[in-house]
């Protein structure tokens, strides 16, 4: 029978989706860039705080609660119904796009005079990125860097989480009766725009532009002590499966730098719609997720180093 949200059940799903925020691990997909590079030889250093605001997941989650997947896994044995699909469903989903909070800290190097990488640790994630800048005077180089203002850059990001991805949420109770595992790669694409307050955006910015995303993915569904009935009512264990699957992600963003004498304050705001496809469950069920995700963040920027071109 399927389980009905009650009110209290309300009352806990919104507890549980405010643990998931203050623990979660999301895909970094914050786009803080602006159309100019860090200048060749110089560094930057920051740290953002933000959330990834996904609803496909949340939604799926609506149907399922912790004490019920608790009271589910202390059972000795477990028929595969409605609520362990429910659960299947949600952990898939969380797995293909996280929500919760994002805190990064990361460091910037221009390598070249239109090149620059650098290196994020984002809530448990390594992300490595470099960009290219394809428009807009070089810092310190042009005589015409006082009175242009527009700068173009596109780059490519790298991100990779593990199987510790429901850690931190409570579908990972239900480990004793089905054991989730999961990989995920993420590649970004942003193509930015920005203006500049300021020469060499000595005042800051305001960026503009869209990105692609795309999103490898492996997941494992193991069924330790699941079982389903068949012909005179017996009892046989469920067959697991591994899965590997990729979806792409398309998406816009806005953001600014404003500050003076290298100490910025950085808000940024991208959205992604993604058709995450369709994925196999249990028992050779199926099931179909899309969904739009909003990434909100606000952080600060400091720049160091004279550089290798001047000032």
């Amino acid at each position: 029978m399927r389980r009905v949200l009650s009110f209290s059940g309300y009352w806990q799903f919104s507890a549980v989706v405010l643990v998931a925020l203050l623990a979660g691990c999301t895909a970094p997909r914050s786009v803080i860039h602006s159309g100019r590079v860090t200048p060749h030889g110089e560094f930057k250093v920051g740290a953002n705080f933000g959330g990834n605001l996904s609803t496909e997941p949340i939604g799926q989650l609506k149907d399922v609660t912790e004490d019920a997947i608790v009271a589910l896994a202390n059972r000795d044995s477990v028929y595969y119904d409605g609520l362990v699909r429910s659960a299947t469903k949600a952990a898939i989903a969380y797995t293909l796009d996280p929500f919760g909070p994002t805190f990064d800290f990361y460091v910037r190097y221009g390598v070249l005079p239109r090149v620059d990488v650098g290196y994020k640790y984002a809530s448990g994630v390594h992300v490595l990125d470099a960009m290219y800048q394809f428009m807009g005077p070089v810092a310190g180089v042009s005589t015409r860097s006082a009175n242009e203002r527009w700068y173009g850059s596109v780059g490519l990001q790298y991100a990779g989480q593990s199987s510790n991805i429901l850690d931190k949420l409570f579908l990972d109770k239900l480990s004793p009766v089905l054991q989730f595992t999961a990989k995920r790669r993420d590649v970004l694409v942003p193509l930015v725009f920005s203006r500049s307050f300021g020469a060499d955006e000595e005042f800051g910015n305001i960026s503009f532009g869209v990105a692609y995303n795309h999103t490898f993915v492996e997941y494992g569904l193991v069924p330790g002590k699941l079982y389903e009935k068949v012909g005179g009512g017996k009892a046989v264990q469920i067959e697991g499966l591994t899965r590997t699957q990729s979806f792409p992600s398309y998406g816009l963003f806005v953001n600014a730098k404003i500050g003076a004498k290298r100490i910025y304050l950085l808000p940024a705001l991208s959205m992604f719609y993604q058709s995450y496809g369709t994925y196999e469950l249990l028992k050779q069920e199926k099931a179909d997720f899309s969904g739009i995700t909003i990434v909100p963040s606000i952080g600060v920027q400091i720049g160091l180093g004279q550089g290798k071109t001047g000032r």
